[in-house]
C-alpha cells in the first residue's frame, strides 16, 4: 500500500513545525499532527529568550546558527515573529555567583559564544536600568527574544503556504507499523506516512513507548510572570549566573520574568499549581536587578513545561531499530537552538548531509540485557 504522506510529524511546537516546513519545502508531502493549536503548548508558554548565556556549551555552535535564523525569521518564514535582537547580561551579585559566571562564561567563550566579562560600571553602561550590587557581568551581543504568540501564527501561515496538511486540535493516540508505512491513530481519522517524526517535547516519552522504546524525559515546570505595561526601564536581556532569572521588556512595555523557579505539575496535568513563595522570590530578584520594575504591577503568572534528557543534551536523530522514524526535541533552552536543530534533521530526512552532527538517542537508551 502506498502511504499518502511522505512524512508525518507528531508535535506542533518549534521543533515539529520547523521539520515539517523544511521537509515540505524540500518536496515532501507532509502532515503535521498537534493536539492543540500550533506552538501553544511548551513552545507557547515559555519566555521566548534567545540567549547564549543559558545554552549548554555543546550547543553553542548550534545556538549561534539558530540565533541567525531567528534574526532573519521574516525572510525564511515569510512572517514576523516579533524578534528583538539586543545585548544580554548575566549578573553576579555574590562572590559565589562571580566564580560560577567566570567558569561558565569561559567555557561558552571557548565554544564560540561572544561573551565578555565586564565590571559593574561597564554593565551599567550597557544597561542603565541595573540596580546596585553587581560584582561582575557576562556581556553578550548575540542575545534577544521572540514573541511566542506571533511565532505560532507565523509558523501556521508558513506551513500552509508550503502545502503542509496542518491537523490542529488532533491528539495522536498511538502508532501502528505495517510494511513500509506508519499509521498514526487519531480520534476521527488515521494518518498514513512513509516516515515519522516524534517532536512532542515533554510528551516524547509516552510517544516513544508506542514504539516499544523506553526513553526517560525529565519534565521541568517553570514559573513565569508578566507585568503590566510601563515606561521603558530596560533595553537588554538580563539574567543571573545561577540561572534563576530571565528578564526582558517587550516593545509594548510589558516585562516577562522567568528563570528556573519551579511550580508543581507534570506532563499529564501541565503546570497546575504555582508556588507563591517562589513567585515572590523571582519577582524580588527581578526588582533587585532592575529597580524600576517596582513601579509595575504583576498582570499574570503561569507555569510552562520544559523537557530535558538525562544528559541535558537534545534528542535529535533516527530512532534506533525503527527504520524511517526520527525524534526531534527535548532541547534545554530549546527556543534558542530549536529551529536550527530541526532544520538539520529535515536535511537528514531529505537524504542530504546535515551541516553539523545530530544528537542520536542511542546514548540515552539502556543496553539490552544479556541472556544468562
Amino acid at each position: 500500500m502506498t502511504a499518502p504522506y511522505d512524512l508525518c510529524v507528531i508535535g506542533g511546537g518549534i521543533h515539529g513545525c520547523t521539520v515539517a516546513l523544511f521537509a515540505a519545502r524540500g518536496g515532501m508531502k507532509v502532515a503535521l499532527v498537534e493536539r492543540g493549536p500550533l506552538c501553544r503548548e511548551a513552545s507557547g508558554v515559555n519566555a521566548g529568550t534567545l540567549t547564549m548565556q543559558m545554552t549548554r556549551v555543546a550547543l553553542i555552535p548550534y545556538a549561534l546558527r539558530a540565533h541567525q535564523m531567528w534574526a532573519t525569521a521574516s525572510s525564511w518564514l515569510g512572517h514576523d515573529v516579533g524578534v528583538v535582537i539586543c545585548d544580554g547580561l548575566s549578573l553576579a551579585f555574590t562572590e559565589q555567583e562571580a566564580e560560577l559566571l567566570r567558569f561558565r562564561a569561559g567555557k561558552r567563550r571557548e565554544a564560540g559564544a561572544p561573551i565578555d566579562l565586564i565590571d559593574a560600571r561597564a554593565a551599567q553602561r550597557v544597561e542603565p536600568g541595573l540596580g546596585p550590587g553587581v560584582l561582575l557581568a557576562g556581556h553578550c551581543k548575540v542575545d534577544g527574544y521572540a514573541n511566542a504568540y506571533l511565532t505560532g501564527l507565523a509558523y501556521r501561515r508558513a506551513l500552509i503556504e508550503a502545502g503542509v496538511t496542518v491537523m490542529e486540535n488532533t491528539p495522536a493516540l498511538g502508532i501502528d507499523r505495517a510494511g513500509n508505512a506508519f499509521t498514526v491513530r487519531a480520534p476521527d481519522n488515521h494518518v498514513q506516512a512513509k516516515r515519522l517524526v516524534l517532536a512532542g517535547g515533554v510528551w516524547i516519552e509516552p510517544m516513544m513507548a508506542w514504539l516499544g522504546i523506553d526513553l526517560p524525559i525529565k519534565v521541568l515546570v517553570n514559573q513565569l510572570a508578566v507585568t503590566e505595561r510601563q515606561r521603558p526601564v530596560m533595553r537588554t536581556v538580563v539574567g543571573i549566573a545561577s540561572g534563576l532569572l530571565s528578564l526582558k521588556q517587550y516593545p509594548h512595555g510589558t516585562t516577562v520574568i522567568g528563570g528556573g523557579w519551579q511550580a508543581r505539575g507534570n506532563r499529564e496535568l501541565g503546570g497546575h499549581e504555582l508556588l507563591p513563595e517562589r513567585l515572590v522570590g523571582n519577582i524580588r530578584l527581578a526588582c533587585h536587578a532592575i529597580p524600576a520594575l517596582r513601579e509595575a504591577r504583576l498582570a499574570r503568572a503561569w507555569a510552562g513545561l520544559e523537557a530535558e534528557t538525562r544528559d541535558a543534551l537534545p534528542a535529535v536523530g533516527p530512532i534506533p531499530g525503527v527504520p524511517d522514524a526520527y525524534i526531534c526535541g527535548s532541547v534545554h533552552s530549546g527556543y534558542t537552538s530549536g529551529p536550527y536543530l530541526a532544520r538539520l534533521l529535515a536535511m537528514r530526512i531529505l537524504g542530504q548531509q546535515p551541516e553539523m552532527p545530530l544528537f542520536p538517542i542511542d546514548r540515552l537508551l539502556e543496553p539490552p540485557a544479556r541472556a544468562a
